[in-house]
């Protein structure tokens, strides 16, 4: 199991400060879920963990190792993106061939009896129909494009997961059931995952730890019940006390 550290990272674009002199730990194994106003810098937070973006200043470490200088490819890092970063003209499955749920496999070499015994109650799970095999993401809508972009972030058995706000696209009942798909393979493998939302709800049934952002700090980094008793400062207290409004007002009326 893999730790992540920020130590006083500061990400800037142009005269905006995205990233500002963040600190934050994730424990080995820990499912971490990052919350905050948007443009807070959640995903830039993601982005510069996985390699994607470099800081201006300050230190990220993965498994105790800095990191600053690793490229993205070599860090055990994988991301799942608001846009899916699905490949537009390959299928989605087809242990034949390259495809967007078996290209990672292929890379390691795995027979296509391996790679159908591993992909299809992969899919199964996660709601991946068997009639979507043949077609390209354009063919899909965009609750079935998520859900091809998180089944093959899951096929590369990373050593930390970043994923950001996977669960958008996905209607409420089918939310639910990908909730719990994340939360047993999370459980089964103990990656180091790290979540970005909008969504409290999410946030509370995902989360061992919340982390609290804004304007591109960390607020509070606690277990839920700590965020809402014992609260930091008042924009924790506004934050949570907003959030738990939303949601009574969201929930339906007997």
């Amino acid at each position: 199991m893999v730790s992540v550290a920020l130590r006083q990272v500061t990400k800037r674009f142009d005269s905006v400060v995205a990233v500002d002199r963040a600190d934050l730990t994730v424990y080995g194994g820990e499912l971490l879920v990052i919350v905050g106003e948007s443009g807070c810098g959640k995903t830039t937070t993601l982005r510069l963990i996985a390699g994607l973006e470099k800081p201006d200043s300050g230190t990220i470490s993965i498994g105790g190792i800095p990191a600053n200088e690793i490229p993205a490819g070599q860090r055990g890092v994988q991301m799942i993106f608001q846009n899916y970063a699905l490949w537009p003209h390959m299928k989605i499955f087809d242990d034949r061939g390259y495809t967007n749920l078996t290209l990672p496999l292929k890379i390691r070499k795995w027979s296509q009896d391996r790679m159908r015994a591993f992909i299809r109650p992969l899919a199964q799970k996660l709601g991946i129909e068997e009639s979507f095999f043949s077609r390209r993401p354009a063919e899909l809508s965009a609750g079935q494009q998520q859900r091809v972009a998180l089944g093959r972030a899951l096929t590369t058995s990373p050593q930390t997961l970043l994923m950001d706000e996977p669960l958008s696209h996905i209607d409420p009942p089918n939310r639910l059931k990908m909730r719990n798909e994340i939360l047993k393979f999370h459980h089964e493998h103990r990656w180091t995952t790290i979540y970005v939302t909008h969504n409290l709800s999410d946030a509370l049934a995902l989360g061992d730890r919340i982390a609290v952002m804004r304007a591109g700090r960390f607020e509070q980094v606690d277990r839920s019940e700590n965020l809402m008793r014992q609260p930091a400062n008042d924009y924790v207290a506004d934050f949570f006390r907003a959030s738990q409004l939303i949601l009574k007002e969201a929930a339906p009326k007997n």
